[in-house]
């Protein structure tokens, strides 16, 4: 399991997100405050907003591959 700090600046940003992390099939969470939503659920990342800073945990040991593909996100 690991986490990270994200954010996302432009719609955009989270559609890329979203198909990124979609072709992955362990589980993802991203979490702002008290809200976790499913982190390939394009309307539940829209729902916690842009230019915030939200908290992914991906739910697998193997996930390396993914952490370098998303360091543009980093916050």
């Amino acid at each position: 399991m690991s986490e990270m700090k994200i954010t996302f600046k432009h719609p955009e940003e989270i559609r890329e997100f979203v198909n990124m992390v979609s072709k992955y099939d362990f589980d993802i969470d991203v979490r702002r405050g008290r809200v976790v939503v499913d982190a390939k659920s394009l309307l539940g990342i829209m729902h916690l907003g842009l230019n915030n800073v939200m908290y992914l945990k991906l739910h697998s040991d193997d996930c390396e591959e993914l952490q370098k593909k998303i360091l543009k996100y980093a916050a």
